[in-house]
This record gives structure tokens, C-alpha cells and sequence, in this order.
């Protein structure tokens, strides 16, 4: 890039950088990436070239994330049966072990996704890790936006999940929605990897 006379900052083939970028991510486009490609901020500088995980990688990770979660819901509403009194429930308008199973989804994603640095238990397993492209580690907050994101995803028809293919960064709608991305453990540089 070179700075033109009045100021303005030209990209590497004397077009505005604005219009550079623009043909930069045409050329993307046409052209499935394997490796995370940076834009613009620093951290996304630092993990530019971080090997990305492939889909069916990322959906036996989610596969048997969902199995776990299946199994912590089945506990949740057998203990629902036995020690909660069921007579007021006909007065109510929510249905009460289908909140549960939401809740339950919500903090088994957000709160082993945190604690685990980027790796629930599918995708420790899985051999893939969510990295932040904002900060060094990924934030609770990020963790509760991806958790919440997967229900975007589905609420698509799915269509979220199928971003993966159109995304040159292979970012489902719930990777986009918390600002993150999945790598590839397996392949990842040993200084890619938090402590």
C-alpha cells in the first residue's frame, strides 16, 4: 500500500483501498479457503494462516456434544419428575422441561466452551478449537453469543450451518455472530494454542 498525494492510502495496484479490498474478496470468492485469512485488526493479524477445521471435523465434535447434552437433559427432567410437585403446571403458559432443555444447552456450550479455552468435550475430542478474532482468549460473553448463535443457525433451516461452504473463512452464522473461528488442532503451530 502507498499513500497517493492527497492522502488517500492506495492498495497494492494503485486502486483506492477500498476498491482493493473489494476485488481482494472477489478473488476469495471464487475460491474455497483451507487457512484463515486476515483483514483488518491485529489479532486477526495474529492468527492469519492458522490452519481452519473442516466440516465433517467441526459436526462429529458437535455430534458428540449434542449426545452429552442429551444425556444431561434426560437427568435433568427425571429429577424434574421425581422431586417437583406437577399440579401448577397446567396454569402455566411455559412448558417447563423445555425451558430446562434450553437452559441446559445454552450453559453446557457457553460454560465449557470458556472453561475449556475454545474446546467443549466434542471438540477436545474432535481435535478443534474455537479462537477468538478479538481477543487473546475467548470471552465469556463470546462463549454465551456462540451458545445462543447455534439457535440461529438451526432457526435458518440450517442454512447457518451451511454458511460454512459459502464463507471464505469457514464461518458458520454462530462463528460470524460471536466473532470467531474453528481451527484445526491438529495442524495448528504450537505457539497458536493458549495456555
Amino acid at each position: 500500500m502507498t499513500a497517493h498525494r492527497n492522502g488517500h492510502v492506495r492498495g497494492a495496484r494503485g486502486y483506492p483501498r477500498a476498491v482493493s479490498v473489494t476485488l481482494q474478496t472477489v478473488r476469495y470468492a471464487k475460491h474455497h479457503r483451507t487457512y484463515y485469512a486476515a483483514r483488518e485488526t491485529a489479532r486477526e493479524d495474529a492468527v492469519n494462516g492458522l490452519p481452519l477445521a473442516g466440516f465433517g471435523q467441526r459436526a462429529a465434535g458437535f455430534c458428540i456434544d449434542f449426545v452429552l447434552i442429551s444425556v444431561l437433559r434426560k437427568l435433568g427432567e427425571d429429577l424434574w419428575a421425581i422431586h417437583v410437585p406437577h399440579g401448577w403446571e397446567r396454569h402455566t403458559l411455559a412448558n417447563v422441561p423445555h425451558l430446562l432443555d434450553l437452559i441446559v444447552l445454552i450453559l453446557y456450550f457457553s460454560v465449557t466452551l470458556y472453561l475449556g479455552r475454545g474446546q467443549t468435550i466434542g471438540k477436545r475430542l474432535a481435535r478443534t478449537r474455537v479462537i477468538s478474532l478479538t481477543h487473546e482468549r475467548l470471552t465469556p460473553w463470546q462463549s454465551l453469543e456462540r451458545a445462543i448463535g447455534y439457535g440461529a443457525s438451526f432457526l435458518e433451516l440450517g442454512f447457518g450451518f451451511v454458511q460454512f461452504f459459502l464463507n471464505r473463512n469457514r464461518q458458520c452464522a454462530h462463528d460470524r455472530l460471536a466473532e470467531t473461528i474453528v481451527a484445526d488442532v491438529r495442524k495448528s503451530p504450537p505457539s497458536a494454542k493458549p495456555d
